[in-house]
């Protein structure tokens, strides 16, 4: 199925009881003031650091502010930065012209100088951001509007690195003792992750995690002034009752509109649906090297062998997934990288009908011929459908006799696991920023080392591959770039260190009246929203 015929409406129509399921909102009515928004979860943090996830990225860039950011086109626009370009005189430097007249919500002036800390805040670990910034050796403030940041060599694509690191006060984060990123995998508390000074068009004025966050626009913004003057943004993780906040008017946006309702909602008098692909894949991942599992009921690890996450392959029905649990709203694929970033293939996309025969020959080839237990990690308020997809493949897997154990949870307990190694079978979605192939290797396929590896929840360690990726960041030759990031491609589609499931497919509902389009990256700007 190509982008453009995920973007056709869906034309069955679909049924869901949501009567006595009506949540206690705001009852005010909405103007072209106020923007009342609801997704299925909350910012895990407040602190634009800490960690590299999509819900929280989307608040924090109402709040604190980039160099640069994509467009709903994919475009890279300048944010706080006006001009970059690699230096004339060192092709290892790029050079950033930092806006002019840009103030923090606590009224102090945006200068280089917190450029450079909150750069140097990023890209130092615990920070979740840190993977983006490996090449990076040195940063520093030319004057009080220039920074340059030196490379470890000629780096042509770190500007597409910047999309969501955010800018920061030296002076705050000094004075209220946050000058590193919390570790939120650890648990880690500090003043940053409930309070915010950032430069962006709105401010945080109310904060009650998982309850209900409330911005109001910042006066003295550069930029022009936002239709939308407040934001009351609310999570709501059960899907009846979310699309009844809605059709009841106690929310005007719906960000994560769940695929049994899109039709129907496309029906509904007073309400407009925008849809669109997402640059996001959604796979399953397991603990490759370590002799033994914690959740498994044998003495070996199934998973270290190549034939049963074959076998495993084999058995994954793709379509049945696209077509039951996503009512046909996703993209199969065998890639664990959507279309969007460079890198993909139609080859690498390509998947073969299941074959149960040839997977259970592989299951008894391996040694496992009776199968064996497992607990599966799935979050159940992250991505589309993410527990009902989980448990498809927990009756898929059973057909081989591997017996699985669902543990579906909330995503601020699901991401420790897959940081901290505590899962041996997990879901997990990734969404690429930089449009490359570089980031998916930086962050789950290189060795958990320094910046690097972050979310390699499968443990798989190969030195020569990792060598490949860390050159990718300073390759010049673009074609010669390609060419390796196409064999890096190679080995970790012939190690299936991913089982891949599909690429999502976005909607976002709203009452009639308000234009807001889908963002590739699923970041919604609530200061671009106008109303007719």
């Amino acid at each position: 199925m190509s982008f453009r015929e995920l973007r056709s409406p869906l034309r069955s129509r679909l049924m869901m009881g949501t009567a006595a399921m009506v949540l206690a909102l705001s009852s005010v009515a909405a103007s072209a003031e106020t923007l009342r928004w609801a997704r299925v979860g909350d910012a895990l943090t407040m602190d634009p650091h800490s960690q590299n996830e999509g819900p929280t990225h989307t608040l924090n860039h109402h709040i604190y502010e980039t160099l640069v950011r994509r467009d709903v086109d994919g475009n890279l626009q300048p944010r706080l930065a006006t001009e970059w370009e690699i230096s004339e005189d060192d092709d290892t430097v790029w050079v950033f012209r930092i806006r002019e007249g840009v103030t923090f919500h606590d009224g102090t002036p945006l200068t280089a100088e917190d450029v450079v800390f909150s750069l140097d805040r990023a890209r130092t670990p615990p920070s979740g951001m840190a993977a983006l910034h490996a090449a990076v050796e040195e940063v520093t403030a030319v004057d009080d509007h220039t920074v340059e940041v030196r490379m470890a060599g000629p780096a042509p694509l770190y500007v597409q690195n910047l999309t969501n690191t955010f800018i920061m006060s030296k002076a705050w984060a000094e004075e209220n003792g946050v000058e590193t990123a919390p570790d939120f995998a650890a648990g880690e508390e500090a003043y940053s992750v409930r309070n915010t000074n950032g430069t962006g068009p709105y401010m945080l004025v109310e904060r009650d995690p998982e309850v209900r966050t409330v911005l109001q626009v910042f006066a003295d913004h550069w930029d022009d002034a936002p239709e939308v003057t407040e934001i009351i943004y609310t999570p709501i993780s059960e899907a009846a009752t979310r699309v009844a906040a809605l059709l009841s008017g106690e929310v005007d946006v719906v960000q994560d509109v769940p695929v049994q309702d899109i039709a129907r909602l496309e029906g509904t008098d007073g309400i407009t649906v925008t849809r669109g692909p997402e640059n996001r894949n959604i796979f399953f991942s397991y603990d490759m090297t370590s002799e033994t599992l914690a959740s498994a009921n044998v003495d070996s690890n199934p998973f270290a062998s190549p034939e049963v996450r074959e076998a495993m392959a084999l058995v994954l029905d793709r379509e049945a997934i696209r077509q039951v649990v996503m009512r046909g709203e996703s993209q199969p694929s065998a890639a664990p990288l959507p279309p969007f970033v460079n890198g993909w293939t139609e080859e690498m996309d390509a998947f073969g009908a299941p074959d149960l025969e040839a997977a259970r020959a592989l299951m008894a080839e391996a040694g496992y011929g009776d199968g064996f237990t497992v607990t599966l990690d799935c979050p159940n308020d992250r991505y589309l459908n993410d527990e009902a997809i989980c448990q498809a493949l927990v009756g898929m897997l059973a057909r081989i006799d591997i017996n699985v154990n669902l543990n579906a949870q909330t995503r601020s307990l699901h991401f420790p696991l897959i940081e901290n190694w505590e899962t041996d079978f997990y879901l997990l979605g990734w969404g690429v920023p930089t449009f490359d192939s570089q980031y998916v290797f930086d962050f789950l396929v290189h060795t958990r080392e320094g910046s690097y590896g972050s979310f390699n929840g499968s443990r798989y360690s190969n030195p020569e591959l990792d060598e490949k990726i860390e050159a990718l960041a300073t390759m010049t030759d673009l074609d010669e770039r390609d060419a390796l990031i196409a064999e890096i491609w190679a080995e970790v589609m012939e190690e299936r260190i991913f089982l891949n499931v599909h690429n999502q497919v976005l909607a976002y509902a709203m009452r009639d009246g308000i234009n807001l389009d889908v963002h590739p990256e699923n970041q919604p700007f609530m200061a671009t929203v106008t109303f007719d």
